[in-house]
């Protein structure tokens, strides 16, 4: 099993004049340390699970291109992108432009939207639920050809693109690997199914259940269902002495047992350390065994 850590509170000890620096040192040490993925939200205001609304963020994939050039082998993405707030071309460009420059690190991580206040907020686009399925699956769509040979032109309900350039190319072939997020079970998990390399749970007791309903996703598209990573994102702490290490590594064994091979979670304090380290003295050499 892999370990990553996902980028979603900036508003940290050492204060904003800080940032960029705990940024870059985080960034390096969750590297040396052994995680595998390094995530950003693909928000622009705090949301309510993390924090006040007034917190700091970063913009995506401004942050992402960052943490490229700070970073050696670490895979990036957004955790998840929400496919209404980039029109799908310029979103292709970003995330081609970032696995160029990280060298073949990115992911392009994806999900309907939910955040309508801050959308309403900042003038994004925010359309009914249906459509912005509809959206998802196009912007999909969007992306795989413009990573494959095809320039054509696309016709989409929602989407058209005269032509789908896309020069310089991913450095990953035949493209960066796709995670789409959340758990609906008629839309989302038959996206998955159909497009995706990885899909993104909640640590919850609906877990089993999403996974047997992705299953027969596979099943009706003819999909090997074992070609597709399951992640799960949940928080973990460590405790700040290790005290609840074992604890910890108990339940990442339950989810290995479900088929889960990557667990992803927040970061504590960046201007602090001693929590990423003690992450990789305890639990990711463990959580590679299992």
């Amino acid at each position: 099993m892999d370990v990553g850590l996902h980028l979603a509170n900036f508003t940290w000890s050492g204060g904003p004049h800080r940032l960029v620096d705990d940024l870059r040192r985080t960034a390096k040490l969750a590297e040396d340390v052994g995680f595998r993925k390094l995530s950003v939200m693909d928000h622009v205001w705090q949301i309510g699970p993390v924090g006040p609304r007034e917190h700091e963020m970063l913009e995506a994939y401004t942050t992402l291109g960052y943490l490229a050039a700070v970073t050696e082998r670490i895979e990036l993405l957004a955790w998840v992108t929400a496919a209404v707030y980039r029109e799908p071309g310029l979103l292709a460009k970003e995330v081609t432009t970032l696995d160029v420059l990280s060298r073949g690190r990115a992911w392009l991580g994806i999900g309907a939207a939910w955040n309508e206040e801050e959308c309403q907020g900042l003038g994004l686009p925010f359309p009914p639920t249906a459509e912005r399925f509809e959206r998802l699956e196009e912007t999909v769509q969007i992306c795989l050809q413009m990573w494959s040979d095809s320039e054509e032109p696309y016709d989409g309900t929602h989407y058209q693109l005269g032509r789908t350039l896309n020069s310089p190319q991913a450095v990953q072939r035949p493209h960066p690997p796709i995670l789409i997020g959340g758990g609906g079970e008629k839309k989302t998990l038959r996206l998955v199914a159909q497009y995706a390399q990885a899909c993104n749970l909640f640590d919850d007791p609906s877990l089993e259940h999403k996974l047997d309903v992705l299953r027969g996703h596979c099943e009706d598209v003819g999909r090997d269902y074992d070609d597709i990573a399951k992640t799960v994102m949940l928080p973990i702490d460590p405790g700040q002495h290790g005290e609840h290490v074992d604890a910890v590594l108990a339940h990442l064994q339950d989810l290995a047992a479900l088929g889960v091979s990557h667990v992803h979670s927040r970061v504590g304090d960046g201007s602090d350390p001693s929590w990423l380290e003690l992450f990789g003295e305890r639990i990711i050499p463990e959580a590679a065994r299992l």
